[in-house]
């Protein structure tokens, strides 16, 4: 937790020039939601195309990876006074609250929405307990 209270006064320009700010690749915000039978992932994630997008299952988790690439260059004479959209390599990998099966797994994207849909497997058995007080 950050207590703004002890940290020395900055200008909102020097906070924006911040170290932290400067990341090599970039985290997608996803969605994961459960149902009865499936996990599903939602990613919105504009500006990539299907071919540009590697998504792994390795046991119980997913990654997808790719790369959004950013046409636009600074013309001379201009200054970025703030940059969050995230351009080049970025990942994310998280552990699914369930198996699934990997066979079936299904993603989409459309209109900048990535969806993929993870069929579960069914890993508990119900197993019969003995009463040994009956016998």
């Amino acid at each position: 937790m950050c207590n703004m209270a002890q940290e020395p006064k900055q200008s909102a320009h020097a906070f924006l020039d911040s170290s932290w700010l400067s990341v090599s690749e970039g985290q997608l915000s996803i969605d994961v939601i459960e149902t009865a039978r499936e996990i599903i992932v939602r990613s919105a994630i504009a500006g990539i195309q299907a071919k540009d997008l590697d998504i792994t299952l390795s046991d119980d988790t997913l990654t997808i990876r790719g790369s959004r690439e950013h046409h636009a260059q600074t013309q001379r004479g201009e200054e970025i006074h703030i940059q969050e959209c995230h351009w080049g390599a970025f990942s994310r990998s998280i552990i699914l609250p369930a198996h699934v099966d990997s066979r079936h797994i299904d993603a989409s994207l459309q209109r900048g929405i990535l969806t993929i849909r993870m069929k579960k497997v069914e890993m508990q058995k119900q197993v019969h307990v003995l009463d040994l007080e009956d016998l």
